[in-house]
């Protein structure tokens, strides 16, 4: 039997992190994960993406503003791959806290990349890059040729830690890779997002707790693939020779209002009835028209989205309806 690799997660209870967590632990990975102290004291609220594999997890506190606890964590496991998803992730939060946005998700970055080439060079560094990078997008569809003009500072925190990848990557040799991932989502999804704020709303709409729901800009249009798929091909990129960034979605694109409408249709509703527009909602600059060209992924990672659109949005519904009763109706 081969060496057991060890695998460390940054954001390992967010969407990405848990189903990457899960993916590993089926490769018979040792996982590691990184969270703040506060959350190994509120399990409940912190921790549920995670519960049902947390006594398979390996979980340490470490703040990504603290280099000593980064380079603590990453002396003491000697991982062989590192993920690194933690992010302050909610673009339009970015517009209101640039400075906290702006510190973690780029010291974060660079001091995880500066532990490896100080106490751990042979370890693979994989950075979750976004597709809010191309912002205002340059040509359509977006591939990793295509240049980067980002509209949040989530975007250009982004932009600043794939350059930073790619730096350590040529400077230092070190396995270190980004991958371009556009918007993916899943009954895990935070509520703050737009498609989960929708599957939320419809379950309760549909079991009579709530009467409305208030959105922004239903027509701005997206690359929706499902988080399930794309964790896999965050360990395909790993597991390459040569570290190289790839572009990860769909080639599709739908809007918010085509999510709408297959969420209400799923539970027997007509979605005009109750949606409300709220311009207070709008972002103040609003990416457009978001469109992957995954062909490099497909042709050296032999990586395609399993999960289709309508299937994804019918989960998150059903996810919802199933949430609210188990947590609201036995009270």
């Amino acid at each position: 039997m081969g060496k057991i690799k060890k695998a460390l997660i940054t954001g390992i209870t967010g969407q990405d992190g848990s189903y990457l967590a899960e993916f590993l632990l089926e490769k018979k990975y040792k996982v590691y994960g990184f969270v703040r102290r506060v959350a190994l004291e509120d399990e409940t609220h912190r921790l549920w993406r995670i519960r049902h594999i947390k006594n398979k997890l390996h979980l340490d506190s470490a703040s990504l503003e603290s280099y000593a606890s980064i380079v603590k964590i990453i002396q003491k496991i000697k991982p062989d791959e590192i993920y690194h998803l933690a992010a302050q992730s909610y673009v339009s939060y970015s517009f209101e806290d640039e400075f906290s946005t702006l510190n973690t998700n780029i010291n974060g970055t660079h001091y995880i990349l500066s532990a490896i080439k100080e106490f751990s060079p042979k370890t693979k560094f994989y950075f979750a890059a976004s597709s809010e990078m191309f912002g205002k997008v340059r040509k359509t569809p977006q591939n990793e040729l295509t240049p980067f003009y980002p509209r949040s500072s989530y975007g250009i925190s982004k932009v600043a830690g794939f350059e930073l990848t790619r730096n350590y990557r040529e400077a230092y040799n070190i396995f270190a890779c980004s991958g371009i991932l556009f918007n993916h989502e899943s009954p895990r999804r935070g509520f703050e997002f737009v498609t989960r704020k929708i599957s939320f709303a419809v379950a309760k709409i549909k079991l009579g707790i709530q009467k409305n729901l208030y959105l922004g800009n239903i027509n701005s249009k997206r690359d929706w693939g499902h988080a399930k798929d794309y964790v896999k091909a965050m360990w395909l990129m790993l597991q390459r020779k040569v570290p190289c960034d790839y572009v990860i979605g769909t080639g599709k694109t739908y809007s918010v209002k085509e999510f709408i409408k297959i969420a209400f249709d799923h539970v027997g509703l007509k979605y005009n009835n109750y949606i409300k527009i709220d311009k207070k909602l709008f972002r103040p600059a609003e990416v457009d028209l978001l469109k992957a060209d995954y062909t490099k992924a497909k042709k050296e990672l032999k990586w395609k989205p399993e999960i289709p659109f309508k299937k994804l949005v019918i989960d998150m519904v059903d996810s919802d309806i199933k949430f609210i009763n188990d947590n609201y109706r036995n009270e």
